[in-house]
């Protein structure tokens, strides 16, 4: 295996892996999880006070993993393009296989309105101009590594096409432009430092996409926190990730929050059990964490029993997935 593949395998094994980390603990509060969990160190089951993901065991992934998954999926199908009406129908029919089985992780808030609005019969070019979540950026990773970022205002072109169905606006676009690029960077053997470095120039590119809504900017957040955390101590740089940058649903947040934890330069794993003990949208944080730190660091990021059971626990088609990504990125090269 190639350099390059073992480091996408680990980009999407990192996803799952923040995404499974963070199940038990999404959008309960820091008080909640401390009482529920204590210190989170590795996979656990979904506790009593757990309602989106009620009853799920250990190393179950959630829609993060599974939206990536339909992401790369249908890149794959569109030789790098995503069709927006393949895309709407395949977000419907995911929603309906959730819900057919009585699960609360259904689509978000953005994704969930522009889908509707497909069907109200609004065209598809309008239809995400108010996607401002996170949605496109926990399932972005597979465009970074479909794509290099050298030429970043054509990398953002394959941002934005991705995102255009459900976050067509500076916000979504920007927030999961930062993710991809840190991804790309980092197939390339760039470190955190640089990988975050692109990070910021791909979001101040893809502030400027889509339908502009108000909102902090991604990229000027992400360089302030970087900037302000190696002045603080570790206790006061989480809680600062936690209560001044945020860790909500809003794409200023959870995105700055996630490469924020990034640039902490803690040992990966550790770092997204961090990201699933900070309360909020937990799992999502710690999946686009886990995406970054797995394409800097390849498969040595990521505990092999942690690996193991995580694949024992989902059906992850990463190593086929991974390779024929990989195909799209030789090819746009």
């Amino acid at each position: 295996m190639t350099a390059l593949a073992e480091h996408a395998i680990a980009s999407l094994t990192g996803l799952a892996l923040g995404d499974a980390l963070g199940m038990p603990t999404q959008s309960m509060s820091p008080a909640a999880i401390a009482e529920d969990y204590g210190v989170i160190s590795g996979l656990i089951d979904a506790g009593p006070r757990q309602r989106i993901a009620a009853g799920m065991s250990a190393g179950s992934i959630t829609d993060d993993t599974e939206q990536a998954v339909l992401v790369a999926e249908l890149l794959i199908r569109g030789q790098g393009r995503i069709d927006p009406g393949l895309f709407a129908h395949a977000l419907l029919e995911w929603e309906r296989r959730m819900a057919a089985k009585g699960s609360l992780d259904l689509l978000g808030p953005s994704t969930k309105m522009a889908v509707q609005r497909i069907l109200d019969g609004v065209p598809v070019e309008e239809a995400g101009s108010g996607g401002t979540t996170n949605g496109a950026a926990m399932r972005i990773a597979p465009v970074g590594i479909a794509f290099r970022h050298q030429n970043l205002d054509v990398f953002v072109d394959a941002v934005h096409d991705a995102c255009r169905l459900t976050h067509d606006t500076g916000l979504g676009v920007a927030g999961a432009a930062a993710v991809a690029a840190a991804v790309s960077a980092g197939l390339d053997g760039s470190p955190r430092s640089e990988a975050l470095d692109r990070a910021c120039a791909a979001a101040e590119i893809g502030a400027r996409r889509g339908h502009w809504i108000a909102g902090a900017d991604i990229a000027a957040r992400l360089r302030w926190i970087r900037g302000l955390l190696p002045e603080l101590t570790p206790p006061e740089q989480l809680r600062t990730i936690r209560d001044v940058v945020g860790t909500s649903v809003a794409s200023q947040e959870s995105v700055v929050a996630a490469l924020a934890l990034v640039a902490l330069d803690h040992d990966p794993y550790p770092t997204l059990c961090l990201a699933a003990g900070l309360g909020g949208d937990t799992d999502t944080v710690a999946a686009m964490a886990g995406a970054v730190l797995g394409a800097v660091h390849g498969a040595q990021a990521w505990p092999p029993d942690a690996v193991l059971h995580l694949h024992r626990v989902n059906r992850l088609p990463f190593d086929d997935l991974a390779h024929r990504l990989l195909a799209l990125r030789a090819r746009t090269h």
